[in-house]
């Protein structure tokens, strides 16, 4: 006896190979052979060797069968929901009792909310999305197909950004926060109608990048129209929010199953977790997904594509300070023993192409600096001679070959120091950065926007890479990392490009490069994430802080 959705919850999620609730438990494809052995077992300890028997509470017999068996039993948290046998009339009647006072659907309705989220979505946008997503599963409507719908509004949104036009700026505004609620929709629609998929997974994560930095070209876009150029603004909010996202992605991996992972400074920020109102402020601060959308849609309707970048640029800045620094802190004041897995998942985030891995494999005795100081001097030096030499100059080729070497020395060990996890986000700044600076440099018409393609294919190539870690399938094939040349050949490739060819026919390089990459990494990309879907792997839903 109990709620329908308790044996929902029990019985149809795919996250899980078996689950159970009092009274049903259910196997997927990769445990059914858990379940055919604690089924035998069970029924073979029950009749004594007989060929029929009747067994009490069978199914909770089988499914401590299965976990004493080894096999990982998921048991939901139900919460107000009830699932019981009863064994008698008296609990046959409370149960009907506690079935009647609770609200099932309210409950399903409340639970289909993203339980830790952002104040804007919070507040904004949940109380009626989750209504929305309520009416798609009604009408038989997948997440993705709601989260392609939001893909396109952004589009559209895009596109309207494009015109130039105070009407198109106030229609992409409009827009952009109607994308935003559909992309809200497709995870409670998820968690509503327990449709968790691994292609699901990668297509939000994946579709929210690509309609913010399609939303930052459109308005450049705009502005181009009006005679104002801000590609350079558009090109930095994506470098910024790209490198924020890696340093929350490196973080994690690397204390993703440490151990001893304390630290005053988690103490301290648990503490004010207990405070409502710094709750909600501290996560205001990080300009989550929520938060960053209504700023950028009010300030594109207001206002004009300069001013919403620039506002932009200071408040994703301030941001990245605040979540940084708070992460060093933890990091320096955590006694921790990192594992071998997060080493090799931050060693994959880093991204390291044949160069630097020839180099490293050398074993060269380099100066004795920890490998986030070596990722950090040579991508700066690299960045201020781009930055502060004309455009030709042969210095950003040195340049850049140093940086080659001091990429190779920073991952020439195993990546467990306790500031280790900054290596790949200043691998990112160096390549994003000089890409920027070098095409900034060229001064000529479509040099940043052959940049922005490029750094945008190099993006979802990292963006990719942190998806397949998070879904336990291990980084892209080192064949795939190899052919696009690891971020230090690319580097290499740009430097070189912007000394041996004139503005022009620079930009056409960026551009062919920046085609290649993206075919490249894209076929690989779809090709993986299709076949695992059709492999029935296990479905990854990201409940954690939003981007």
């Amino acid at each position: 006896m109990g709620h329908v959705h308790a044996l929902r919850l029990g019985l149809t999620d795919p996250r899980f190979p078996a689950s159970a609730v009092p009274g049903a438990v259910t196997a997927q494809p990769e445990a059914r052979a858990d379940l055919t052995h604690a089924l035998r077992a069970t029924v073979g300890s029950g009749n004594g060797g007989g060929s029929a028997v009747v067994v009490e509470a069978l199914a909770d017999h089988v499914a401590q069968a299965i976990e004493a068996g080894g096999r990982a039993l998921h048991r939901p948290d139900l919460g107000t929901l009830v699932a019981t046998v009863p064994s008698d009339p008296q609990t046959r009647n409370e149960a009907r009792q506690a079935v009647a006072a609770v609200d099932d659907e309210a409950v399903r309705l409340r639970t289909a909310v993203k339980s830790r989220d952002g104040f804007f979505t919070t507040y904004c946008i949940s109380p009626y999305s989750r209504y929305i997503a309520r009416w798609c599963a009604r009408r038989g409507l997948t997440p993705n197909q709601v989260t392609t719908a939001s893909l396109l509004v952004a589009l559209i949104a895009a596109g309207c950004a494009a015109t130039g036009t105070r009407g198109g700026f106030v229609a992409a505004g409009l827009l952009l926060l109607f994308s935003f609620v559909l992309d809200c929709t497709d995870g409670q629609l998820a968690r509503y109608s327990l449709q968790y998929s691994t292609l699901g997974a990668w297509l939000d994560a994946t579709f929210d990048r690509a309609k913010e930095y399609a939303y930052y070209a459109g308005l450049a876009l705009g502005a181009a129209r009006g005679g104002d150029d801000v590609w350079a603004l558009a090109l930095g909010a994506m470098v910024l929010q790209t490198c924020r996202h890696v340093v929350d992605f490196s973080f994690n991996e690397a204390n993703h199953d440490a151990t001893a992972n304390t630290s005053p400074t988690a103490a301290l920020s648990d503490k004010l977790d207990s405070v409502g109102w710094t709750v909600w402020l501290r996560r205001m601060i990080v300009l989550p997904i929520g938060e960053r959308w209504a700023l950028i849609a009010v300030l594109t309707a207001v206002t004009t594509p300069r001013i919403t970048l620039i506002v932009l640029l200071i408040g994703c800045g301030l941001a990245a300070c605040y979540t940084t620094a708070g992460r060093v802190l933890r990091s320096l004041t955590r006694r921790a023993t990192r594992t071998d897995r997060a080493a090799q998942a931050l060693a994959d985030l880093a991204d390291t192409g044949p160069l630097a891995s020839a180099f490293a494999a050398l074993g060269l005795r380099g100066p004795s600096l920890p490998a986030p100081v070596l990722a950090f001097v040579g991508g700066a030096a690299l960045a201020c001679v781009a930055g502060l030499t004309s455009y030709g100059s042969p210095w950003v080729v040195v340049a850049a070959v140093i940086y080659v070497i001091t990429s190779g020395l920073a991952v020439a060990r195993p990546l467990k120091g306790a500031l280790d996890w900054l290596v790949p986000p200043f691998f990112r700044a160096a390549e994003y950065g000089t890409i920027l600076l070098l095409a900034a440099n060229a001064d000529v018409n479509g040099a940043l926007p052959a940049a922005f393609g490029l750094v945008s294919a190099v993006a979802y190539h990292h963006y990719d890479t942190v998806y397949r870690i998070r879904g336990d399938a291990g980084a892209p094939p080192h064949w795939l990392v190899r052919a696009i040349g690891g971020h230090e050949g690319r580097t290499l490739v740009v430097a070189l490009a912007a000394a041996l060819l004139t503005d022009t026919d620079f930009t056409v390089a960026l551009t062919a490069l920046a085609v290649a990459v993206a075919l490249v990494v894209l076929v690989e990309s779809i090709r993986y994430w299709v076949t695992a879907h059709k492999r029935g792997a296990p479905a990854v839903h990201d409940e954690g802080e939003p981007a």
